[in-house]
């Protein structure tokens, strides 16, 4: 079995696909997990692992929660103003 992905490189990871997609597709919390899952293996990264990273991005602010119409994991208002991830 191949060893299991740390959550600083999924958050890491996560973070850059959501940089990838600002302002032209807004991603679900499970679009950016199937996502992960998908590049790292079943085998490597799992659902929790996934809800791990995600709450470490947001807790560090580097991502939000945006909320219509269900949630979203976006960048910041004030990163996606300056351009910067």
């Amino acid at each position: 079995m191949a060893e299991p992905v740390s959550i600083d490189e999924l958050a890491e990871a996560m973070y850059q696909l959501v940089v990838e997609t600002s302002g032209t597709r807004k991603l679900r919390p499970m679009d950016v997990t199937r996502t992960m899952i998908e590049r790292f293996g079943a085998d490597r990264c799992s659902r929790e692992t996934c809800k791990q990273a995600l709450r470490q991005l947001t807790e560090s602010e580097r991502c939000v929660y945006t909320f219509y119409d269900g949630s979203y994991i976006e960048l910041p208002e004030k990163a996606r103003q300056s351009g910067q991830g």
